[in-house]
């Protein structure tokens, strides 16, 4: 993963914890977090850079999805 492509999933990944803790239930909040926290976990060792495209458009989705909710 070139040095870009891991700031950019870093600045991604802080964005999205960020905007879902804007959530008023504390239910959905802590639900989001912990869904994020785990995505990022378990994909962090994926070499494939056709997967890892993949799987930030999916994590982009997912931040207008949340920003629209809150």
């Amino acid at each position: 993963m070139a040095a870009s492509s891991r700031a950019q999933v870093l600045r991604l990944y802080r964005a999205l914890l960020r905007e879902s803790q804007r959530f008023g239930g504390y239910n959905y909040r802590t639900y989001a977090i912990r869904r994020i926290r785990d995505a990022f976990r378990e994909n962090k060792n994926i070499k494939d850079s056709e997967k890892i495209e993949e799987l930030v458009n999916k994590a982009k989705a997912n931040l207008e999805v949340i920003h629209r909710q809150v």
